[in-house]
Order: C-alpha cells, then sequence, then structure tokens
C-alpha cells in the first residue's frame, strides 16, 4: 500500500518536475523570441520614420528646385517654372518665393491714384514741325525698297542740322516691309500712354506685369509686337485669347503682328518697335519701351512721374552698368562676339573720324552708353527726331544701339537734353528673364572682311548695315581707335 502511495507521489512530483521543465523552457524560447521581434518592431519604427524624413526632404527639394528654377539663368531650367501654378502661388504666399532684390532704392510715390498726370504736351521749342521721307527718288542703280530707306552720307550728314522744320528718313518707306493689321492700327489709336515690348524670332514670350493699378490697366496701352515667328511659338506655348474684334492677348499684352520684317538680322528688326515707337503709335503722347525679356515690376505711372514730370524731362534711358563710352561697350561687343568684329571696328572708324571723342566727365554727360532695354520718353518733335536720327544709325552700321546713342547726341551738339538715372534703379524696376533659346548669328564669329567679299556664306546683310559696304567719303585708314581700359570682367 505505502509501495503504491510512494510511487502515485513520485509519479505526480515527475509529472511537476516535468511540467516545470516545459515551462522553464517555454520561458527561454520566449525570453529568445523576444529580443527579435523587437528588433523587427524597432527596426520597423524606425523604417517609417526615415522613409517619412526621405519623403519629406525629396518634396522640399523638389519645390525649392521648383523656385530656384524660377529664379535660374538658364533657359532650360527656367522654361520648367509655371508662376501661375498653384504650388507657385503657394510658396509665394508662404514667403519662400525670393523677391527681386533692389540694387538701390527708387524715390518714386507710393500711390498710382495720387499721381497728378501733366496736362498738354511739352512746347517744341527747338523742331517744330517734323515729317518723314516715305519714298526715295528713283535711281537705276538703287536696290528694291528698304525699309530704311536709301540715305546717302550727304543725307545723313544734313539730318543732325536742327532746324524749325525738318524731313528726315525714319523707317517705314513704302513696301519696305514691317506692316501692322488694321484691326491693331484701328487699336492703337486710342492709345495715348503706351508700355511697349517686342518679341522677334521666338527668343522670348510675354511677361505679366506685376503691381499694376486699376488706374493704369485703364489708362495704358501694354503692346507686344512681334513678328510671325514669335507669334506661331507663343501660340504653341501660351494661352493666346482673341477677342471679338479679332485682336490677340497674352493676359495684359495686346498682339501686334508685323508682317514682313523688313531686316534679315532678328535683331535689327528688334530695333523697329523699340526706337520707332513714336512711328508705329503715332497717337501715343509717353511711351515706356521694356525689352521682350523684361517683366515690369513698378506701375508705369509711378514710372513717368519719377523720371519725366517730377524733373520736367522728357526722355529718360538708364545708364550702362560698366561703360561710359562707346570704344568700351565695341570693345565688349567683340569680345562676347555679339557682332562681326571687323564691322563693329569699321563702325567705330566712322564715329571717330567725324569727331567722336572717348566719354570724359568734360563732356558734361553722365554716360555716352546707355542700358537700352528701358527707354522712357514724351513723344515731342525733338525726342522724335532723336529716335529717327537714333534708328538710322542703327540701320545704316552695326544693329548694337549703345554704340549709336552717345554718337546722335554728340552730332546734336547737346541740344537734345535726356535724364540718365542710375543702372541700380534700372535693375530695380524689372526683374530679367532668360531667352527661350540663345541667339546666335555666323557674322558674330566673323574676323575679317574677306569673309564678306564673295557673300557665298550669307554673312552680309542683303537689307541692313549697308552703310558698312557704301564708299565713304572719307580716308578711314589713317584712323587709329582710341585705346580701351577693360574695368571690367563683365564688361
Amino acid at each position: 500500500m505505502e509501495t503504491e502511495v510512494q510511487r502515485s507521489v513520485s509519479l505526480r512530483l515527475n509529472r511537476r518536475g516535468d511540467r516545470n521543465n516545459q515551462f522553464q523552457q517555454n520561458r527561454e524560447r520566449l525570453s529568445q523570441d523576444y529580443p527579435m521581434k523587437a528588433v523587427w518592431k524597432r527596426g520597423f519604427i524606425r523604417l517609417f520614420l526615415v522613409g517619412g524624413i526621405v519623403w519629406i526632404l525629396l518634396i522640399l527639394t523638389v519645390l525649392l528646385f521648383h523656385i530656384w528654377s524660377c529664379e535660374s539663368s538658364f533657359a532650360f531650367f527656367s522654361a520648367i517654372c509655371n508662376r501661375e501654378s498653384k504650388v507657385f502661388v503657394v510658396l509665394d504666399n508662404m514667403g519662400l518665393v525670393p523677391k527681386p532684390q533692389h540694387r538701390c532704392p527708387i524715390p518714386i510715390a507710393n500711390d498710382p491714384d495720387k499721381v497728378v498726370i501733366l496736362q498738354g504736351r511739352t512746347p517744341d521749342k527747338i523742331v517744330q514741325n517734323l515729317s518723314y521721307i516715305v519714298e526715295d527718288k528713283k535711281n537705276e542703280f538703287q536696290s528694291p525698297p528698304l525699309f530704311g530707306g536709301h540715305q546717302s552720307w550727304l543725307q545723313r550728314e544734313k539730318s543732325f542740322r536742327l532746324k524749325s522744320t525738318m524731313k528726315v528718313h525714319c523707317g517705314f518707306m513704302q513696301n519696305g516691309g514691317a506692316e501692322m493689321n488694321p484691326i491693331d492700327i484701328n487699336y492703337a489709336k486710342k492709345c495715348r500712354f503706351v508700355v511697349a515690348s517686342g518679341i522677334f524670332d521666338g527668343y522670348d514670350t510675354p511677361h505679366e506685369p506685376s503691381d499694376i493699378s486699376a488706374r493704369s490697366k485703364k489708362l495704358f496701352c501694354f503692346l507686344m509686337v512681334m513678328d510671325e515667328i514669335s507669334l506661331d511659338f507663343i501660340k504653341k506655348n501660351v494661352t493666346v485669347k482673341e477677342d471679338v474684334d479679332g485682336g490677340l492677348w497674352v493676359g495684359i499684352w495686346r498682339l501686334v503682328l508685323l508682317k514682313h520684317p523688313p531686316y534679315d538680322e532678328p535683331r535689327r528688326n528688334g530695333k523697329v518697335p523699340k526706337i520707332l515707337t513714336h512711328r508705329l503709335f503715332p497717337e501715343a503722347q509717353y511711351s515706356i519701351w521694356i525689352d521682350g525679356k523684361m517683366e515690369l515690376m513698378v506701375d508705369p505711372l509711378l514710372i513717368l512721374e519719377r523720371y519725366l514730370w517730377r524733373g520736367k524731362h522728357t526722355f529718360a534711358i538708364a545708364q550702362h552698368k560698366h561703360h561710359h563710352s562707346i570704344y568700351e561697350e565695341a570693345d565688349a561687343i567683340k569680345r562676347r562676339k555679339r557682332y562681326a568684329r571687323p564691322l563693329i571696328d569699321l563702325h567705330m572708324k566712322i564715329y571717330s573720324y567725324e569727331g567722336m571723342k572717348p566719354w570724359s566727365p568734360k563732356k558734361g554727360t553722365i554716360s555716352d552708353v546707355p542700358e537700352g532695354a528701358v527707354i522712357i520718353r514724351e513723344h515731342t518733335a525733338l525726342n522724335n527726331l532723336f529716335s529717327c536720327l537714333w534708328f538710322n544709325e542703327v540701320n545704316l552700321f552695326t544693329p548694337r544701339d549703345q554704340l549709336s546713342f552717345g554718337y546722335v547726341v554728340y552730332r546734336l551738339g547737346g541740344l537734345f537734353k535726356f535724364f540718365m538715372f542710375p543702372n541700380c534703379e534700372y535693375n530695380s524696376l524689372f526683374v530679367l528673364h532668360p531667352h527661350t533659346r540663345e541667339h546666335s548669328s555666323v557674322v558674330e564669329w566673323v574676323k575679317s572682311l574677306d569673309e564678306f567679299k564673295t557673300n557665298k556664306t550669307g554673312l552680309k546683310e542683303s537689307r541692313g548695315g549697308l552703310g558698312l559696304w557704301t564708299p565713304y567719303p572719307g580716308n578711314l585708314d589713317s584712323v587709329i581707335l582710341p585705346p580701351v581700359a577693360r574695368t571690367s570682367k563683365a564688361g
């Protein structure tokens, strides 16, 4: 009996020991599994956090790249930018989009609605009656009609002699090209205040001005002049709207088509609306010209008040950032291959022969070289004459208009008054956008006049710059161009 009891107790003890051993083994197994699960759990959490951080950084990188592309000077990246997108607007509202840095403060008025518009026109005291030659006299040796006309050296010389009544070449010769559509002509007849710009050969797209008051939107016509190539390019890349009269619009800009471009060189075509604004829009009393790559950042009424009315000026243009002398500018143009070097030299030799000296403070002007991307003017008879003479130089010689501006000022003997404002203010008026593509022409790489002799390569323009190929009534071989001190790497 005792044996059975002992055996039962022994079995119970053995079973209890087995259970304890099994429990201990389970506990050990669990204790071994728990660290692995903890590691997996912690790893998953870390992976989730790292993935979230990487995703946020990726989004921030994309947003910052979008902002950077809008400020980039590279045409490829700037083309990606869409300033009208909701993302850009949100970033701008958050203050993440950098505002254009003003190089120096502009002393403009604060409120366009309080600007008092000058009534009447500035009296014409020197030139009172100005008319234009629109048809050349017949000559058996002359080529077909040219936009700038067949101006002789004698006619050019007489045009600089100011009289109360004058008749000069000023583009727009009969059958010379650059015709406007009738609907645009009719629209422009109502424009007294004009903001004009131009795009040729598809190098730009219109940039919507910023901070334009309701008063200026009613007062000003915003006219964007272009050729057919640019209009086709814009239609493919920008939303163009058509009004009930058939006029074409991109935002605030009215698109004005110039049919039959008068020149082979797009840069020379661009000088037509830039310099001859008074001829394209003859009813305008005031105009502000801005290059097609510029985005206007200041209300045009404030510009007129600051640069014309306040100082009783009628013509205002910015000073060049680096150069004062046209010979410095010519040297920079050659170094940067902006036009054929031998033709630039020939152009400068003609000016030097005719008495154009390098700029010095004794001249009484701030500079001989303007920043021509902005021109602010009242269309007085003298200003219109100056514009005609300036254009005639561009038509006869090279299309680099900075070289001709100071020369025409010199030839008018100080009678043409203008306000040349600091370049830092110019940089505060506009935002400069890159072209959609870089301009390049084979003529820019020409090193010798011999390359033009046969004209088999098409280097020589057929309708512009003909003064460079017309025998000059003077000995240019003896002319030595003034030495140039290069004051700026950027120049």
